[in-house]
């Protein structure tokens, strides 16, 4: 029997950014208890930023799951849910390497990269999903400094990890990229957001076929709405009650629900011949690609 996934209303609610995930009612899904781990990344080695909850939690499981250890990059004010995710990863039997910092920062990736390869040996899989969110109504109420925070987290710190990763990654290795749907399909009162994920999905493609003959595959997960911390730091609470009930599944996606396409992309096994893809997680939505 198929697993009964939370539906809105959800119980109104609000955080200060970067938001917690322990404060999230109901909490989000990311055990993945139906999954069946097989060793497809037996050993390897994962950077994942954003890493501390939401997806990038439910990613650092399944990883370590698979064989995995990993470097999670997060916010110094994510220390607490960073520590719960790498009690999870060492519940599952790898190791969990915790980097505090800030991915706007070209010096920090370099650094956190170097951290890595220093702690593990090598770095084979690189996961970029840090992200900064902030609804506004109109294109007058978005500040300059708002659209340059944006860009330099969701844009600018894929390209300064993928830069500083480079040098250590080799035939097989990995690079995914988190992209959006509001980055195919545009969203009014996120004119920043989705300008960055489009450039992550064209950033995707392009950096695709740059490394294709060294033999590193790049690929973009694009979700549509995930009950994540991100969403109760950017709406008001009555529409984090409602959020994701206008999907045709009438739900967001729960983060366990998105992690395996992140295995799938990051395993020579089962995505060997993949490279430069945009792969949309929409809950029925038909009409994004």
């Amino acid at each position: 029997m198929a697993k009964k996934q939370p539906k809105p209303p959800f119980p109104p609610q609000h955080q200060d950014k970067p938001g917690l995930e322990s404060k999230l009612s109901p909490r989000p899904q990311y055990q993945a208890a139906e999954y069946k781990a097989a060793g497809k990344l037996q050993d390897k080695v994962a950077l994942i930023t954003g890493g501390d909850s939401g997806i990038g939690r439910a990613v650092a499981l399944l990883y370590a799951r698979e064989g995995a250890d990993v470097a999670l990059v997060y916010l110094p004010a994510e220390e607490s849910d960073a520590r719960q995710t790498q009690a999870a990863v060492e519940a599952a039997g790898r190791h969990a390497l915790l980097i505090a910092g800030d991915v706007t920062d070209a010096e920090f990736c370099e650094q956190a990269v170097e951290q890595t390869v220093e702690t593990f040996g090598k770095l084979d899989i690189l996961v970029n999903n840090a992200a900064f969110q902030q609804h506004q109504p109109s294109l007058t109420d978005l500040s300059q400094e708002q659209w340059e925070r944006t860009f330099r987290t969701n844009i600018f710190g894929y390209f300064f990890m993928a830069k500083a990763a480079l040098p250590h990654l080799r035939e097989g290795s990995a690079i995914l990229n988190t992209g959006s749907i509001t980055g195919l399909q545009g969203e009014k009162q996120l004119l920043d957001y989705a300008s960055t994920k489009g450039a992550i999905h064209a950033f995707t493609k392009s950096l695709a076929q740059n490394l294709v003959d060294k033999g590193i595959r790049v690929n973009c997960i694009a979700p549509g709405p995930v009950w994540t911390p991100l969403n109760s730091t950017d709406k008001p609470p009555d529409k984090v009650a409602k959020f994701g009930q206008d999907t045709p599944m009438q739900r967001p996606a729960q983060p366990e629900e998105i992690a395996p396409a992140y295995v799938f992309f990051a395993s020579e096994a089962d995505s060997s011949y993949i490279t430069g893809e945009v792969l949309t997680l929409l809950g029925g939505e038909t009409t994004a690609a």
